[in-house]
C-alpha cells in the first residue's frame, strides 16, 4: 500500500515515494495546448469597460507575472493574471501582438 502523506514530509509522490517537493517523476512543465497565445477583447461583466485577455501562453507562475508586467509597461495600463491568463485593461490587442510576436510566438486575433 503506497503512502500520500507523511506528518514529517506532507504530500508523498505515489510513484517514487518521495515528498512531492523532491518527486521527479514528472517534473511540473507549462499549460498543454496548441502553441497558439489568444488575444481576446472582453466587456461582458465589467461594466462595458474592456479588457484584452491573453490565454495560451506556454508559461507559469513567476514567468507569466513578468511577461504580464512587461505587456503593461508596453501599454502604459493595469492589468493581472488570472491562473493562467493575463488580463490587460484596455482594447490593446494589436500592441499585445507585436510585442509576443517579436517575443516568437504565434498569436491570434480571437473573438469580438
Amino acid at each position: 500500500m503506497a503512502r500520500v502523506y507523511s506528518t514529517d514530509q506532507g504530500r508523498i509522490c505515489p510513484d517514487c515515494n518521495q515528498a512531492k517537493a523532491s518527486c521527479r517523476c514528472s517534473p511540473p512543465g507549462p499549460p498543454a495546448g496548441d502553441g497558439i497565445v489568444r488575444l481576446q477583447r472582453q466587456v461582458k461583466g465589467r461594466n462595458g469597460k474592456p479588457v484584452t485577455l491573453i490565454t495560451g501562453i506556454p508559461l507559469t507562475g513567476k514567468k507569466l507575472k513578468a511577461l504580464a508586467k512587461e505587456l503593461k509597461t508596453k501599454c502604459g495600463v493595469g492589468g493581472a493574471t488570472e491562473g493562467d491568463t493575463i488580463l490587460i485593461q484596455g482594447d490593446m490587442r494589436e500592441r499585445i501582438k507585436t510585442v509576443l510576436e517579436a517575443r516568437g510566438y504565434t498569436v491570434k486575433l480571437a473573438g469580438g
